[in-house]
């Protein structure tokens, strides 16, 4: 455990560099350096003082020790200049091992200021090497501070849950070990203090012979893409003991340079998020995918031995998404690797992020020898989900350890969890946290959902709940019909077209009635709570929630339902909105163009106690809270490249041209799934799909797709097939990045409303044109804001999952089954 000197130190070294040093990374890989400069000295202290010779600083680099740097009388340029000559020559010497070399490799100081330097070396001067595991400690709290690889949806694992994760897989000394994202190889270094704890006398001793500690060492191995990560994470094994960490930087998802090696334990937390466009992966996965998590769950299974095990941080989107690869993963899973799924808290990498996670638990031996899948559900995991994570004392990870290695231990040896002994200690798999599935029943409807609210049975708590038609609970009262018309200004009055697919009342929509009009209303008037129901037209059924003090009215197409004191309003508003209601409801829609009569109120909906409504709309407000601000940062989003004046400006027409497509695609040849997007001029990615390779163009180059009437833009650098009329397909000169006109033109929307040659006005706009250097950098930077764009309409989906989960917990089984999921649409 890391101490509060040590801890002391490195928080301080931190304040002294942040004026200098602002980004934490640089931070971190200051320190790291001076603490290894620090501890080859003290290393060759200790050789001197039992006879030996000094190896790190011999011969030339015997004047870089670091008592001549730290010598009194030396000046502050002094000391810069031999501090930076001795870390840039580092790497020349031939008395430190590689390791050192590589953590030297390329080495500078970011700052010269004198007094800055002296006071950090200073606090460095404090610290002495040893092979306790002080230093180790520090250093995992040095690392901490990186908290998020955001670009790369990376996120530094907890040590609480990461030793949660070790403890269930229980590693032993003579298995392998691998993380193949390893980071700053956290899990590496719990699973070897697991196993030098498994391996102590009753005193603390360890029992490990120097064979084994060896033959340990070897085991080990970690692989990341980073070089960064790959040298801190060699330091961080090198100071919990390890003389040569097996640490490699490698691309585990493009490279097949290791693919034959099999590990005995995997464990690890993969990066969350795929670049733009998507990795692009060798062939020998079993799941062909472009996203970076289904790669990593697909390695890690494959790359079990035969009796391997694994545990994996995944995010929530692995567990239910109904994209075809996901789907074929969560199959594959549950058939030959799959025992366990653990859901843990949505706040676990808060600050650094609110993405819901689970756990898989793969063992292909024990996956073979059950038809049931475990699934646990950790509310509390020690720390509450705020920024900080202060300790609380609500702490469900114990207990779903305990019934989770039970149930493990009940496969192994096939010995009754009803056991007499299992009993007095109160471990029982199906206790409190655990509830067991079958795999026939996760596979019902080829969706292989891995969501375990949604098979978690709430009978007990459910079957108390009784049902009560809507008219018992709620008030139904049509709109007024607006007499008049409409005016320019004045109340508010809502119909179908201001409520949006989400529920929320579009005020850039609205229409209005007269103050005198809304004084002489007898019915329509809205109140805030009020649930809206659209009763007829083509929209019958749309739902939306009126939540503003404000004075309002309803049109004669709009029911308003509101609630009494035995419901909740909201709480009303979600049952309304979920499908099982909107099943119930279309026996009731009569007429052609659709329309529904107060007899809706007949509608028998689910009425648990108003505590338990409170529950479900806490729960369900605060996912909404989440998507709402998704959705704010998904809709507001437009990439802005700031001009330079200094940039020379064209006519975009002078460094562009068009390509002629080779034949327009038919609408009715158009289909729902093939090889080939089809582009049309519509706002959506595509139009459709075609086989059919006479419509091909080679977009591999990159090319924007401008429609001439819609003025819709997009880009492709893949083969592709032109749709319907009206796309000018455009490449550019060596002027230009494609991407970059992509962006310019998505920057500065650039076509007058009403112009009907669109195409010839783009011609004529100018543009600016920086070097490709700086066009390079630009589109980087912008594919980066993308990329955390993309990441909230990820969340988004998630969040919506976690609503329909809710909901569908609200109905029941029954009525899940009849409706199936909540509004889609949302």
């Amino acid at each position: 455990m890391l101490d509060a000197e040590t801890k002391r130190r490195i928080d301080t070294a931190r304040d002294i560099l942040v004026g200098k040093v602002p980004d934490p990374k640089s931070q971190v890989e200051q320190i790291t350096i001076a603490l290894i400069y620090k501890f080859m000295d003290d290393m060759d202290a200790q050789s001197e003082a039992l006879g030996g010779k000094r190896g790190f600083f011999a011969d030339e680099f015997a004047g870089y020790g670091w008592a001549k740097l730290m010598r009194g009388g030396l000046g502050g340029y002094e000391m810069i200049d031999l501090y930076m000559n001795a870390i840039s020559k580092m790497p020349e010497n031939p008395g430190i091992p590689p390791l050192f070399r590589n953590i030297f490799n390329n080495a500078f100081l970011p700052y010269h200021d004198p007094e800055t330097l002296r006071a950090f070396l200073k606090v460095i001067d404090e610290f002495e090497y040893d092979h306790s595991e002080r230093l180790g400690d520090a250093f995992e709290y040095l690392l901490s501070v990186l908290g998020s690889q955001g670009d790369a949806g990376q996120f530094r694992t907890p040590r609480h849950i990461i030793d949660f994760m070790v403890a269930l897989l229980d590693p032993k000394k003579d298995e392998t070990v691998l993380d193949p994202a390893c980071g700053t190889a956290g899990f590496l270094i719990s699973s070897y203090k697991h196993i030098l704890a498994a391996n102590a006398d009753e005193r603390g001793h360890g029992t490990l012979t120097l064979d084994e500690k060896e033959r340990l060492a070897v085991n080990f191995s970690g692989y990341d893409i980073s070089p960064d990560m790959v040298r801190l994470s060699r330091v961080n094994l090198y100071l919990h003991g390890f003389a040569d960490p097996h640490i490699f930087e490698y691309d585990t998802l493009t490279s097949e340079e290791r693919w034959a090696e099999r590990a005995d334990v995997i464990l690890a937390n993969p990066p969350f998020m795929s670049p733009k466009g998507g990795i692009r992966p060798h062939r020998r996965f079993s799941v062909q995918s472009k996203r970076s998590e289904v790669l990593f769950v697909d390695y890690i299974a494959e790359h079990l031995t035969p009796t391997g095990r694994a545990g994996i941080i995944i995010p929530e989107g692995i567990i239910f998404q109904s994209q075809n690869a996901h789907k074929q993963l969560r199959k594959m899973l549950i058939e030959d690797y799959l025992v366990a799924v653990v859901s843990l808290p949505a706040g676990v990498f808060q600050p650094y992020s609110g993405v819901k996670t689970s756990i898989l638990i793969l063992d292909k031996s024990l996956a073979k020898k059950t038809d049931r899948i475990a699934f646990f559900k950790v509310a509390n995991d020690g720390f509450d989900l705020g920024a900080q994570r202060r300790p609380i004392a609500e702490n469900d990870l114990p207990q779903v350890q305990a019934e989770l290695a039970e149930y493990l231990r009940y496969l192994r040896t096939g010995e009754s969890v009803d056991a007499p002994q299992v009993a007095e200690q109160g471990i029982k798999y199906t206790a409190k946290q655990g509830l067991i599935v079958g795999k026939e029943r996760i596979a019902e409807g080829g969706e292989y959902n891995l969501s375990g609210e949604r098979y978690r049975e709430n009978e007990a708590r459910q079957s108390n709940w009784s049902t009560a038609p809507l008219i018992e609970v709620a008030t139904i009262e049509s709109g007024s019909r607006q007499k008049g018309g409409a005016v320019d200004s004045g109340i508010p009055s809502i119909g179908g077209e201001q409520i949006d697919e989400n529920g929320a009342i579009r005020f850039d929509k609205m229409r209005f009635v007269s103050e005198e009009h809304f004084c002489n209303m007898k019915k329509g008037v809205l109140q805030s709570g009020d649930v809206l129901l659209v009763k007829d037209g083509a929209t019958t059924g749309k739902s939306g929630y009126f939540s503003y003090e404000m004075p309002a009215a309803v049109n004669e197409h709009v029911f308003i339902i509101r609630a009494n004191d035995t419901v909740l309003p909201y709480y009303l508003y979600v049952t309304i909105r979920s499908s099982a209601f909107q099943e119930l409801l279309k026996p009731y829609i009569k007429g052609i163009i659709g329309g529904v009569s107060r007899e809706i109120g007949n509608i028998e909906i689910p009425l648990p106690p108003l505590e338990v409504q409170r529950e479900i709309v806490a729960e369900i407000e605060g996912y909404q809270r989440v998507i709402d601000g998704a959705r704010a940062v998904v809709e507001n989003y437009r990439p802005h490249i700031a001009i330079d004046p200094k940039w020379p400006m064209v006519e975009i027409g002078k460094v562009i041209k068009t390509v002629t497509p080779p034949a327009k695609i038919p609408a009715r040849d158009f289909s729902t799934d093939g090889r080939y997007p089809v582009i049309d001029q519509s706002q959506n990615p595509v139009a459709g799909w075609t086989n059919d390779e006479k419509y091909l163009i080679d977009g591999s180059r990159g090319m924007v797709i401008f429609g001439d009437h819609t003025c819709a833009v997009k880009f492709t650098d893949d083969t592709f097939a032109q749709g319907a009329d009206g796309i000018k397909i455009i490449t550019v000169n060596e002027q230009l990045k494609p991407k970059f006109l992509y962006f310019f033109l998505l920057s500065y929307p650039i076509i007058p409303d009403g112009y009907k040659r669109h195409f010839r006005k783009l011609r004529e706009t100018p543009i600016a044109i920086p070097p490709l250097a700086i066009q390079r950098a630009i589109v980087a930077e912008i594919e980066s804001e993308q990329a955390l764009v993309d990441g909230n309409r990820e969340l988004i989906e998630r969040f919506e999952e976690k609503i329909r989960d809710a909901v569908g917990r609200v109905w029941g089984e029954t009525q899940q089954q009849e409706a199936i999921d909540y509004e889609k649409s949302r």
